[in-house]
């Protein structure tokens, strides 16, 4: 019994603690028999714990010092074990998947023809070996020229020639590092000859077959390769030279003549070849190149081969691939083919965005000369939302320490973005669609989302706490989305799709909730939403030389954003107080309304008139994505009634909460009983009925035609579900609210430093280790986020003055600025036929 009280009074003390009122007046009957209420503390005194010793501002500390760490780490394997990523791309890799080849460190390009075409233009190929590189040779010839049929004498020489773009490749039989090879290579050499510029040679089963495997001819192997690697040296100093380390074989199906070809034999017939290019490096390396990696991906597949000797086509394709991205992606540079690039050099808006971050830091140190240390006061952070709480008193202005302290954090951020996915010091891998990787994080962040759930301050109909949740758990589910590749699988593609038309939807309503009942059209409210949205993407547009369309989200919300401030602002006001005095004014709205979806209706289907709109400079900088507003047709035209439709929900909850037709109090539903039931089952039928059709789409082409006029069926079954039931509207996740609140930075920031090669692949900070990688860049990621949406508002404060004198002159000087910059990028590209 004394220990059951005991239970009690500490059960007492962490319900006070917890909700601050009293505790139940019966302990033993209320909390000590009562196994549930013991649940339900424990779990918000676990939920407490954690929040308590884990902090924002802890987590940012612990991700500055993993930055750090991890950049100490990087450079020094580079430094000890060599950073050349064509040396990774040659040498080693892993399947992801079947069929899909994953180089370590660093993502291969999968060419098409016109690319491999463009890159090969006026080049000598030859291919040099056994009935190995033949296949070879075959493999790269149909990245070239897909219809090419593997025709020709096997034991003779073949040819391939594509005179449009005056491409020769060849292939030369000799099967054996002899004297008839090194006097093929010798006739090469001689002053005045047609040198290849790509050499690829590889030989040694016929050396084994014909000498029964005998050791003798092992050594003379060695003898041949060492004559033959002086040539190889000379041809590569014209052009590139790869030497194909041999594939294994699959010794149980080979044919009798072939028996004595083992794996054993093969083995030291590489080493053989590893060790006379050794020898013959110059300065610590040789200018002809082994090519290991296509071996390596034999060993998973020689399995497959039919007489096992000869390769499975998939594993050619791989050896092609790899070779075609060792010689081009110096040439055309593709953004998610990083192995062999080199670092481009920083452009003139760069360097002066570095010179202004830097200046900012000089100006923090004098002023901590000076000893002039004003600052914002200190915030406490809340403990169980890990945000700032609102002081009691009046906040200290501002000093004028505080912007350039902003700008200073700016700066190391940006830092550390360049490094990311502009600097060769992280590695980056391609991505790979599984199902698992997709829907297991999903459970996992559903399971947290349940966990840190509280009771709302209201219970309003998409009240704050919930539209935050809202953009929270989508945006988590985008990023699950992207990190994973699941645009390949359509069923998730349309889904995530509608994800996006909420984000607008949800613009649509916010912006006028907020014109109908504060009616402030104001010069200062426009310029703080304007540089809320777009001040991470302008900084990012120069630090990492992206164009403005390419944060395409961005651009959307702010165009949109724009056409409701017009719609709204434009005569006649009307306004909820105005309304309220005449439901004429009602009609007046919906006209409004009914014009901009005629606005809407005329460019969707009118693409020219849309594409010459868009194409005025400077009007064309904000919208151009590599020379084309293609992009921005798409995406606008995509979910181009969303907004629409979240203004027209907008106004009809409005008019009905202001005539009382709801019932929003906490535990209330929505409506009546009949009418509450009758909508849930309409709503979670309608919300089936999208599910099975998207999982029915054979084409994004298909379904994308239809996603503009459906998509707002499941998000108004989706606010229906979630807002009827008054349980449902009572509680929300503050784990997604949180997130939500800095959803447009996650946005953002994923381009570069979660995802890799501008969302083509996936940034490495710790290899090997798949798993961790992510959960390390996760944390650094969403700290970094979190923090740039601080600098953000606190920049604000500063950036767009409540004073209109001052702030029409700032943005005049924004203006200049910004025509100055637009001129500078203008005149830093390369001309026409330049």
């Amino acid at each position: 019994m004394e220990e059951k009280e005991a239970v009690c009074r500490g059960v007492e003390l962490a319900y006070g603690e917890l909700s601050g009122a009293p505790p139940p007046r019966d302990c033993t009957a209320a909390c000590c028999h009562g196994g549930a209420k013991m649940a339900v503390l424990a779990y918000s005194l676990g939920k407490r714990e954690i929040n308590q010793h884990f902090t924002i501002k802890n987590a940012k500390l612990i991700s500055l010092v993993a930055v750090l760490l991890l950049l100490v780490f990087h450079a020094a394997s580079r430094y000890y074990e060599g950073g050349d990523s064509c040396e990774w791309l040659l040498s080693r890799g892993r399947y992801l998947g079947e069929d899909v080849w994953q180089p370590y460190g660093c993502m291969m390009h999968k060419y098409k023809s016109i690319e491999a075409k463009t890159c090969l233009s006026e080049k000598r190929v030859a291919f040099v070996g056994d009935s190995r590189i033949r296949q070879l040779f075959y493999s790269f010839i149909k990245i070239i020229n897909p219809e090419r049929k593997e025709e020709g004498i096997k034991h003779e020489d073949i040819s391939f020639e594509d005179k449009s773009y005056s491409i020769k490749v060849d292939f030369l039989w000799y099967p054996e590092a002899n004297n008839s090879m090194k006097e093929r290579l010798i006739s090469w050499t001689r002053e005045g000859s047609a040198k290849p510029d790509v050499l690829v040679l590889g030989a040694a089963t016929w050396s084994i077959k014909l000498h029964g495997g005998s050791s003798e001819a092992l050594q003379q192997y060695k003898v041949n390769l060492t004559a033959i690697m002086g040539q190889l040296e000379k041809l590569a100093e014209h052009g590139e030279v790869y030497w194909v380390l041999q594939d294994p074989v699959n010794e149980e199906v080979l044919s009798e003549n072939r028996k004595m070809i083992t794996n054993q034999q093969l083995e030291l017939y590489n080493e053989a070849a590893v060790d006379v290019l050794n020898s013959s490096k110059r300065n610590g390396r040789s200018r002809v190149r082994l090519v290991a990696a296509s071996r390596q991906a034999a060993l998973e597949t020689i399995i497959k081969s039919d007489d096992g000797l000869h390769l499975p086509e998939s594993t050619r394709s791989v050896g092609a691939m790899i070779l075609m991205n060792s010689v081009c992606n110096k040439i055309l540079r593709p953004i998610d083919g990083s192995c062999c690039q080199t670092l481009r050099a920083p452009n003139l808006l760069q360097k002066l965005s570095a010179l202004f971050f830097l200046g900012s830091a000089v100006v923090i140190m004098v002023f901590h000369i000076l000893g002039n240390n004003r600052h914002r006061r200190h915030v406490p952070p809340d403990v169980e939302s890990l945000e700032e709480k609102k002081p009691a008193t009046a906040a200290v202005p501002p000093g004028p320490k505080a912007p350039f302290q902003a700008l200073c954090r700016m700066g190391v951020i940006m830092g550390y973005f360049y490094l990311c996915d502009r600097a060769d010091v992280f590695m980056k891998e391609q991505k790979f669609y599984t199902h698992s990787t997709f829907f297991i994080p999903l459970i996992y962040i559903f399971v947290l989302g349940v966990f840190y759930s509280d009771n709302s301050k209201e219970a309003k109909l998409l009240n704050r706490e919930q539209t935050d949740e809202w953009k929270g758990w989508m945006q988590l589910v985008i990023l699950i989305y992207h990190i994973s590749g699941a645009s390949a699988f359509i069923p998730v593609y349309m889904h995530v799709r509608v994800l996006v038309a909420a984000y607008l939807f949800q613009t649509g309503y916010g912006h006028f909730s907020f014109f109908w009942l504060k009616g402030d059209f104001g010069l200062y409210r426009v310029c703080q939403v304007l540089f809320r949205l777009n001040f991470l993407v302008l900084v990012l547009c120069v630090v990492m030389d992206r164009p403005y369309q390419f944060y395409y989200f961005v651009p959307l919300v702010t165009f949109w954003f724009v056409v409701i401030y017009t719609t709204m602002a434009m005569w006649p006001q009307i306004l909820q107080k105005t309304a309220n005095s005449s439901g004429v004014w009602h009609f007046g709205v919906l006209a409004k309304l009914l014009g901009l979806l005629m606005f809407i209706c005329f460019f969707a289907f009118s693409q020219g008139v849309f594409e010459r709109v868009f194409s005025v400079w400077p009007i064309s900088k904000l919208f151009e994505l590599n020379g084309s507003i293609h992009e921005w047709w798409f995406r606008w035209k995509l979910d181009r009634f969303a907004v629409i439709h979240g203004m027209l929900f907008a106004f009809i909850y409005l008019v009905l909460q202001k005539r009382q037709v709801l019932s929003e109090g906490k535990g209330e539903t929505l409506f009546s009983a009949k009418i509450s039931n009758f909508l849930l089952f309409l709503s979670v039928v309608s919300f089936i009925t999208y599910s099975i059709w998207a999982s029915s789409c054979k084409t994004k082409t298909e379904c994308n035609e239809m996603h503009p006029y459906i998509s707002v069926v499941q998000i108004l079954a989706f606010i229906l579900i979630r807002n009827i039931p008054g349980y449902a509207r009572s509680i929300y996740s503050s784990f997604f609210a949180w997130f939500g609140k800095i959803s447009l930075e996650l946005f953002i920031c994923q381009y570069h430093i979660w995802l890799a090669a501008d969302t083509k692949g996936i940034l490495v900070l710790i290899p090997g280790n798949p798993s961790l990688n992510i959960l390390v860049s996760t944390f650094i990621f969403v700290c970094v986020a979190h923090e740039i949406s601080l600098i953000t508002n606190d920049l604000a404060q500063v950036v767009i003055p409540k004073d209109s004198m001052a702030l029409l002159k700032r943005l005049g000087a924004m203006g200049i600025l910004s025509l100055v910059i637009l001129l500078v990028s203008r005149a830093g590209q390369p001309t026409p036929g330049a």
